[in-house]
């Protein structure tokens, strides 16, 4: 068994007293903290059941909760789906040994990453209602989705070119070595290995982009998740009581995200896992046995002589 004493000092006795010490104080204020919620939402009649009761027959659901989920899903998997690989392209041209290349697409990364996504969405609506002919009930979510893809895909692409970056040198001085061109090792060397480097920041860009398709039913009247908050409080006075549903249910959709990220991640490195032999001996001791990068045994006639 390890001993992890060698890694850290042990705590002493005065140090263990002290960190239980702090322990029992935060979680008595937190304690504190939630029953001070739970008051305060009692005495102004929020956790009344009248309030959660439209949450527990379908109409509050069919009618605006899951519309309104269907279009933040809507929104969110375009934007994924546009701008994983508009993000790929554009960090990956960010490394090229072209200037003509990697320049144009380092101004386009740093422009559109240094303005707010809300920014992008407004000018994109208005970008579409004076040189095109979209129908006005979807400019919204056009609108939306240019703006989480021009925001994230710039920010996609400096995670792609960091993780690439990431990666030790003699990987692609080792691909060279053997007669691989550029793009073969990008593709078949640098990249598939970035890919668990770049995921946790992958995953964790997708989660924002789920959350910031709340930003176009704020100012764009785009009717996603968020919206419906409006809607269903207006019908059932319980605002309180709606934030809290759909906080749960943002909670839910990013949390299933997130773990879809987290066995996806493990099944690739236990893909890469290998045995960590690079060569293997006969029953022996005495020969390599055949296989990958094992030397031929010698025959017993071609020892060199004295």
């Amino acid at each position: 068994m390890t001993n992890l004493s060698v890694l850290y000092d042990a705590p002493g006795p005065r140090a263990r007293r002290r960190n239980t010490l702090l322990a029992v104080l935060f979680v008595a204020l937190l304690a504190l903290g939630a029953w001070w919620v739970w008051r305060a939402l009692d005495e102004n009649g929020e956790l009344e059941s009248a309030k959660w009761t439209p949450f527990v027959n379908s109409q509050a659901w069919t009618t605006y909760i899951l519309p309104g989920l269907q279009a933040t899903l809507t929104a969110a998997a375009l934007a994924m789906v546009i701008a994983l690989p508009l993000g790929a392209i554009l960090g990956i041209g960010r490394l090229s040994d072209h200037w003509w290349i990697s320049k144009p697409c380092s101004v386009i990364v740093e422009f559109f990453r240094a303005i707010p996504v809300l920014l992008l969405m407004l000018f994109a609506n208005e970008a579409y209602a004076l040189w095109t002919n979209v129908d006005r009930a979807d400019r919204p979510m056009y609108a939306v989705v240019t703006g989480l893809v021009l925001y994230n895909a710039s920010v996609l692409a400096e995670v792609v070119k960091a993780g690439i970056l990431s990666l030790p040198r003699g990987q692609r001085d080792a691909a060279q070595a053997i007669g691989m061109r550029k793009s073969q090792t990008m593709g078949y060397v640098l990249l598939p290995q970035a890919v668990t480097v770049m995921l946790p920041a992958i995953v964790s860009q997708l989660v924002v982009i789920v959350k910031d398709t709340a930003l176009g039913g704020a100012l764009l009247g785009y009717s996603e998740l968020m919206r419906s908050v409006g809607l269903v409080s207006a019908n059932y006075g319980n605002i309180i009581a709606s934030f809290i549903v759909v906080a749960l249910i943002y909670i839910l959709v990013n949390f299933l995200i997130t773990s879809f990220a987290s066995w996806l991640e493990g099944k690739l490195r236990r893909g890469k896992r290998g045995t960590g032999k690079v060569l293997t001996t006969d029953p022996a001791g005495a020969t390599p046995a055949a296989g990958v990068g094992a030397a031929p045994a010698a025959d017993a006639g071609d020892a060199p002589k004295p």
